[in-house]
């Protein structure tokens, strides 16, 4: 496909397909099939433009379709092959830093382009390594490209981030410039594989700052293919590093390297704040953190709601992804007016998903990621019955095909408000529902928790979706969805912002002020 044709090609998102289904699954399969071919070759870091065996531990990587099919072996580094990207990029950062950054954006630009140019064979391999269906896979490559471009664009129209300032005396010039840090450390989760690490190593990079990105462990090989990408574009040696290794030994090297500026990163709260803690505070002088740190979004079914609507919206939102995106739908709240008929429709859509292997077209949802996710399932299961009712679901699937992989079902829990699972984080295809008497309630067991992340509402009471904007301690907010309740967000269309224990920065990836958080101000005036 060339550069053209690819631009052409149709967009596929989370939300929103418009396209000829037979042949993009045609180019789908074309990709898989080579890919069959590949699987279980190993696999090199990239330091300084260059592929570089790793001298430490290699990381086995085993599909979660079916734990016989090895993706590939990954060598690990060592640590001084870490020093040795980190000491690359450092090299790197003031050619890249000092390139007129029309021509910085021109690469980027092209790095998106090879993205879209390979996006079959990117969802080939999210599919397999993760257990995405291939419409979220390939949602998450378009996503990738989306972003790159999106973050360009806001180089362009803030002029490479430079503009004049007023004067005190005539002969006074000053301008107002961000600056890049440097060098940024890059560390992203499994389950946008290609999407997060393309958002948040692109805008560090498109801001002038070089990047040393290490890969979820369970995502190695989506991690190669951004790495490709950049390199096809042309990006100069030692920009952009790719490192394998375990978060304990790579990652906390990162995390403690002096010659890291900076951290762009994606995970839970807890490794968040421990980062906010030994990074951001822990030296001489405080260094930038970008972090989204997770969620427990709650949707709510007001009385007035439109049911199956609501039921098709929260049921795409709690098992897209087998529930496995920090945007999940996790919590419901619904009417007591509405409940018994929202929760008829829900059992009845949820029944009819199809659960499977998803290199095939028809299946919705696939296996959850580790054989830990399994145990917290069956852990969560048993809770859900202490105090509460399982209405759909509960049990892992070990029929035919499904026993070689880690399949569970996707579960409906009618719970009592002051259950655990209302405020813990699951990451699994498990939905805790809650009756409320009124809206007020509603929203105050939505805002009960620490976290902020996404939320919605379906309800055609104005009064009831004003307040729910106004009142809703979330940084990303839909109403009456039925796409995706809590979930769906776009570059440029609607900004992924964390609050509360969410977020770290109270501005997120795929909106307008992200590029701008991986640079630093410095005011210039001169005397004419």
């Amino acid at each position: 496909m060339t550069a053209t044709t690819a631009a052409k090609a149709p967009k596929i998102t989370y939300s929103a397909i418009s396209a000829d289904m037979g042949e993009i699954h045609k180019s789908f399969d074309a990709a898989l099939s080579d890919l069959r071919g590949k699987l279980g070759a190993e696999h090199h870091l990239y330091i300084n433009g260059a592929w570089v065996k790793g001298g430490g531990e290699t990381l086995q990587s085993l599909s979660p379709i079916d734990r016989g099919w090895k993706v590939g072996s990954f060598t690990g580094a060592t640590p001084t092959q870490v020093d040795d990207a980190v000491k690359a990029a450092k090299n790197a950062r003031a050619a890249w830093a000092g390139m007129p950054w029309r021509e910085r954006v021109a690469i980027m630009r092209r790095a998106a382009e090879k993205i879209r140019e390979m996006r079959f064979e990117i969802a080939a391999v999210m599919t397999v390594e993760i257990g995405k269906n291939r419409m979220e896979s390939l949602g998450d490559a378009e996503e990738s490209a989306d972003l790159i471009d999106y973050y360009a664009d806001q180089v362009e129209h803030a002029d490479g981030f430079v503009r004049p300032l007023g004067k005190l005396a005539p002969n006074e010039q000053t301008q107002d410039v961000l600056r890049p840090y440097g060098v940024f450390a890059v560390i992203s989760p499994f389950n946008f594989p290609m999407a997060l690490a393309t958002g948040m190593s692109s805008a560090a990079l498109v801001a002038g700052n070089t990047v040393v990105f290490k890969p979820a462990g369970l995502a190695l090989l989506t991690g190669e293919m951004l790495a490709r990408a950049y390199a096809a574009a042309g990006m100069p040696a030692g920009v952009f590093n790719l490192l394998y290794g375990s978060g304990s030994s790579v990652g906390e090297q990162l995390v403690q390297h002096a010659d890291i500026d900076g951290i762009a990163f994606t995970g839970s709260q807890e490794v968040g704040m421990r980062l906010m803690r030994e990074f951001g505070s822990g030296g001489p002088f405080a260094k930038p953190i970008l972090g989204e740190l997770g969620g427990k979004n709650a949707a709510i079914v007001a009385a007035s709601a439109d049911l199956d609507m609501a039921a098709d919206g929260v049921m795409r939102s709690a098992f897209g992804l087998q529930g496995q995106k920090c945007s999940a739908c996790s919590r419901v709240y619904v009417h007591e007016s509405v409940a018994e008929r929202f929760l008829e429709l829900l059992k009845e859509k949820t029944l009819k998903l199809a659960i499977g292997d998803p290199t095939d077209k028809n299946i919705y949802m696939g296996p959850v990621i580790s054989e830990s996710a399994v145990r917290t399932f069956e852990e969560s299961v048993k809770s859900a019955k202490s105090g509460g009712e399982i209405l759909t679901g509960g049990s892992r699937l070990r029929e035919g095909k499904l026993a070689a992989g880690l399949y569970v079902e996707p579960t409906v829990a009618k719970l009592p408000l002051d259950h655990e699972l209302f405020a813990r984080e699951l990451f699994l295809p498990f939905l805790a529902v809650g009756v409320v008497r009124s809206f007020d309630q509603a929203l105050h067991e939505s805002n009960k928790v620490n976290l902020g992340l996404t939320g919605g509402l379906f309800s055609a009471d104005e009064t009831e979706v004003a307040r729910f904007f106004d009142e809703m301690e979330a940084g990303v907010l839909y109403v009456n969805r039925r796409t995706g309740a809590t979930t769906g967000a776009w570059p440029g269309v609607q900004s992924f912002t964390g609050w509360k224990g969410s977020g770290i920065t109270g501005k997120g990836g795929c909106g307008p002020y992200y590029v701008s958080q991986f640079l630093r101000e410095q005011s210039r005036t001169r005397m004419t």
